[in-house]
């Protein structure tokens, strides 16, 4: 607390200073990636001047940038060279693995501008594609118009998933299952922990062609051969495949009710007697008050889908109302919390 000129005391304002500054840091970050900082580092690290010429950019203002970056964790500078800490080396570079370079270059050259919007969406209730980018279909669509893009935004969201499949797939007994099937499953991350974690599971992975071509690069490397199948088609569209676990991982929080409703009911019509759901989402507090991850990421739907994040007991209103029974929910310590519901 601190006293103002008449003497009262007044609250701490370092709440209201760090929300102020927080889109500086991430800024800071999504640049540094952008313009390729943590990648011409590793491994060895680098001087300013160095990285300067490397990247063909001005010394005097990277050193600014540099000297940011160690001020936020994400470098270290010990005797001129600069260095990635180990967060930056496994996120904050394309060639890493566990990458979210994919999702952050997206944040920053995508959604960043429709947040600047958000006023405009609280006052109409619909999301910006429109006046962001006179775009008409879903930002999906028109996003990955390119190869290059969806390759990104996939890789971006694989490493995602990397941190919260595991959990996921762990956070209900899913051994009684023999054949799951993802749905929008993009690489694959969430079948493969699945089947690494029930090693009588098999598992389908069910995406558009293009992202498919993608899946196909990281299973290859998964080390699970013949277990998990890759199959074409649009899920709202096209037959789904056969099998008595189903799930749906950061999907049904992009479209509107409606179109919920109806691929939720293609899934139940699918499944077999006693077969199941397994969602994969952020679940909102009961009062819709958090947690900021899940708050900020219910915002971020209104900007830029035509969804919203849910509380569990929307949820469960919604699957019910298809024919699901025992909806359950479990959180998580990762980016993604666990719904099953089960088909009587």
């Amino acid at each position: 607390m601190t006293s103002d000129d008449a003497g009262e005391t007044a609250p701490d304002p370092a709440l209201i200073h760090s929300l102020l500054e927080a889109f500086r840091r991430s800024k800071t970050m999504m640049a540094a990636v952008s313009l390729g900082v943590f990648e011409a580092l590793e491994p060895a690290g680098a001087t300013s001047g160095e990285l300067a010429s490397s990247l063909g950019l001005h010394a005097g203002a990277l050193e600014r940038l540099l000297g940011a970056c160690v001020a936020l964790g994400l470098l270290t500078h010990d005797e001129g060279r600069y260095r990635n800490t180990p967060a930056a080396s496994a996120y904050l570079r394309p060639s890493s693995p566990r990458q979210l370079t994919g999702y952050i270059k997206y944040s920053n050259e995508v959604l960043w501008k429709m947040w600047e919007r958000l006023e405009d969406a609280v006052r109409e209730g619909t999301h910006r594609w429109n006046q962001v980018y006179g775009w008409e279909g879903p930002i999906f669509s028109s996003f990955f118009r390119t190869e290059l893009a969806m390759r990104e935004f996939l890789l971006g969201m694989h490493g995602q998933g990397l941190l919260s499949s595991p959990k996921v797939v762990a956070a209900f007994d899913l051994g009684r299952f023999q054949r799951l099937v993802d749905l929008g499953g993009a690489t694959g991350h969430l079948a493969v922990a699945a089947c690494l974690r029930y090693p009588k599971l098999q598992a389908v992975v069910f995406d558009l062609p293009q992202a498919l071509t993608v899946a196909r690069e990281y299973l290859a490397s998964a080390g699970l051969p013949g277990r998990v199948e890759l199959a074409p088609g649009d899920f709202f569209l096209d037959s789904l495949p056969e099998g008595d676990l189903f799930a749906l991982g950061r999907i049904l929080h992009d479209w509107s009710e409606l179109k919920v409703v109806a691929l939720l009911e293609r899934v139940f019509d699918r499944l077999p007697s006693g077969g199941a759901l397994l969602v994969a989402e952020k679940l909102l507090t009961p009062d819709r008050s958090g947690p900021p991850w899940a708050s900020m990421q219910d915002l971020g739907m209104l900007l830029y889908t035509e969804g919203r994040e849910r509380t569990l007991d929307q949820y469960r209103e919604i699957l019910g109302r298809v024919g699901f029974t025992e909806v359950e929910g479990r959180i998580t310590d990762s980016p993604l919390d666990a719904v099953l519901a089960r088909k009587p």
